[in-house]
C-alpha cells in the first residue's frame, strides 16, 4: 500500500520515562545478589572510575559564542583501557552517560575483549548546526578533554549521531595536542574512523552484524526459519538500517519502521536499501512513499517475528510492552526496555536477546580496529566478518549456558557472565595498597 502524501504524522517515542542509570544499578544488583558477587568487588563495579564535565565555548558562523557542555564518563578498567562512544544529542546528561558507560564495562566482558568501559558525548541538536559550527564544536570538545582520552587510556568511538568525521576530527585535534615523534604512533585514539586514515573495514555494519549473528544464533537453537520471518524496525540510523539490510539478505520481510520523524508500514514489505537512501536524503523515514504512515502504538502493535529496537533508551516500557506482538526481542540500541519492561516480556514469553550481548559488535570491531593500529596492519573484510563471528558467537553460547545454569532471564545471564570475569580479575590483582 503506498501514498504519496502520508497524512498522519504522529508523535515521536518518548526519549526516557525513567532514570536510565537506576535501571542499570537494579539489573545489576539482581545479577550481582544471583552470581554470588564478592562484597568487595562488588562496591567498585558499582561505582564509576571518573566523571568528567566540560563547559566550553565555540563561535557560531555568524560570531556569536555559544557555551556547550561535553561529558566523559570512565567507569571501569580493569580489563584495559577505558572503551566507548561519543553522542550528539539534546538528551545527553550525566546520569544517561553513566548508564552508557557502565553498559560499554558488561559488554567488553562478555566479548572477551581487553576493554574496559566509557562513554560521553555533548547536550545539543547537530542538525541545528552547519557543517562548520559541527566542526568547531567537535574539535573544542576533544580539546577541552585534553589528555582526558588517550589510546591506551581511553579511546572514543561513534555513537548517536556521530560518524567517521566526527572521529576524524578529533584524531586530528588529538594528534595537535603531542609531541610529533608520537603523532604515527597515536592513531588509535579513537575507532570508527574513515578507512583511509586508519579506519577498520567491516566498522559501520559492525553493531548491525552482531544484532545478525545473535538473531542467527537464537534461530538455530529454535530451529526457527528466518527466510520468510517478518520484522519491525525502531530507529534508522546506522544500527537500525544496517541489521534491516542484512536480515533481508536472509530471507525476512521488513513489515514496518519507527524513527524520530514518525513510522511506516508495508504489509506487502519494505525495501530496506531504498529507505537507507531516503533517510539519507530526508533524514527520517516519515514520507516515504512506498509505505502508510501509521501511529506510535499501531507500530509497536504490528504482528511479527522479530522486533530490532535500535533508537534511544526506555522504548519498551510497563505500557509499550504489552503491545508487541513478537516472538523475539533483539536490542540494537542501549537500554531499550526498562525493568517493568522486561518483566511483562518475560511473563508473555517474549524472548529478548539482551542490549550488552546483541549490540556488542561494535565495540568488537573497534577493538579490531584498535589492533590493526598498534600493529600497523589492514585486515581484509572477509578477516573481519569471521573474527566477529567467532567472539560473538562464543559470547552467546556463553550467555546462554549461563541463563540455562541459574535459571534466569537473558539479561540476568548478561549480567552474571560480564561480573563474573571481572570478579575473577580483582581476586587475581587484589586491591592497592
Amino acid at each position: 500500500m503506498a501514498v504519496s502524501s502520508p497524512v498522519i504524522r504522529p508523535a515521536p517515542p518518548q526519549v526516557r520515562k525513567t532514570s536510565v542509570y537506576d535501571n542499570v544499578v537494579r539489573q545489576f544488583n539482581r545479577a550481582a545478589d544471583l552470581a554470588g558477587l564478592a562484597d568487595n568487588t562488588r562496591k567498585i563495579l558499582a561505582t564509576t572510575a571518573n566523571e568528567i564535565v566540560v563547559h566550553f565555548p565555540v563561535k557560531m558562523d555568524d560570531g556569536r559564542v555559544e557555551m556547550f557542555t561535553g561529558y566523559r564518563v570512565q567507569h571501569n578498567n580493569a580489563l584495559g583501557p577505558f572503551k566507548g562512544g561519543l553522542r550528539f544529542h539534546p538528551a545527553v546528561d550525566l546520569d544517561e552517560v553513566r548508564a552508557l558507560a557502565t553498559w560499554m564495562t558488561w559488554k567488553s566482558a562478555i566479548t572477551n575483549i581487553p576493554f574496559g568501559g566509557a562513554k560521553g558525548g555533548i547536550q545539543f541538536d547537530p542538525a541545528k548546526h552547519s557543517p562548520a559550527e559541527l566542526e568547531r564544536i567537535t574539535r573544542r570538545f576533544a580539546w577541552a578533554l585534553g589528555h582526558n582520552i588517550g589510546p591506551e587510556y581511553d579511546i572514543p568511538a561513534p555513537d548517536v549521531n556521530t560518524n567517521p568525521q566526527i572521529m576524524a576530527w578529533i584524531l586530528d585535534t588529538y594528534l595537535s595536542s603531542i609531541p610529533p615523534a608520537r603523532r604515527a604512533a597515536s592513531l588509535h585514539v579513537v575507532t570508527g574512523k574513515p578507512v583511509e586514515l586508519g579506519g577498520s573495514l567491516g566498522r559501520d555494519k559492525a553493531t548491525g552484524q552482531g544484532v545478525l549473528t545473535c538473531i542467527e544464533e537464537w534461530a538455530k537453537d529454535r530451529k526457527f526459519n528466518l527466510a520468510g520471518a517478518t520484522y519491525l524496525v525502531q530507529g534508522f540510523g546506522n544500527v537500525g538500517s544496517w541489521a534491516a539490510r542484512l536480515l533481508r539478505a536472509r530471507g525476512a520481510k521488513l513489515a514496518a519502521v519507527e524513527d524520530v520523524t514518525g513510522a511506516i508500514a508495508n504489509p506487502e514489505g519494505l525495501d530496506p536499501d531504498a529507505l537507507t537512501a531516503y533517510v539519507k536524503e530526508n533524514r527520517g523515514v516519515y514520507g516515504y512513499a512506498a509505505a502508510s504512515p501509521v501511529d506510535h502504538e499501531t507500530f509497536l502493535s504490528t504482528g511479527a517475528d522479530i522486533f530490532v529496537p535500535a533508537a534511544l533508551e526506555n522504548q519498551i516500557t510497563g505500557t509499550t510492552a504489552s503491545l508487541l506482538r513478537v516472538r523475539l526481542v533483539a536490542e540494537g540500541a542501549n537500554g531499550p526496555t526498562d525493568p517493568y519492561g522486561d518483566i511483562i516480556l518475560h511473563k508473555r514469553g517474549i524472548d529478548v536477546l539482551p542490549d550488552i550481548l546483541c549490540n556488542s559488535g561494535g565495540v568488537v570491531v573497534s577493538y579490531f580496529e584498535w589492533l590493526q593500529n598498534k600493529r600497523s596492519e589492514a585486515w581484509d573484510l572477509e578477516e573481519v566478518d569471521r573474527k566477529l563471528q567467532r567472539k560473538l558467537v562464543a559470547a552467546y553460547c556463553q550467555v546462554r549456558d549461563a541463563a540455562q545454569k541459574h535459571d534466569v532471564d537473558w539479561r540476568t545471564a548478561a549480567y552474571i557472565v560480564a561480573l563474573s570475569r571481572l570478579e575473577k580479575v580483582y581476586a587475581g590483582r587484589g586491591i592497592f595498597p
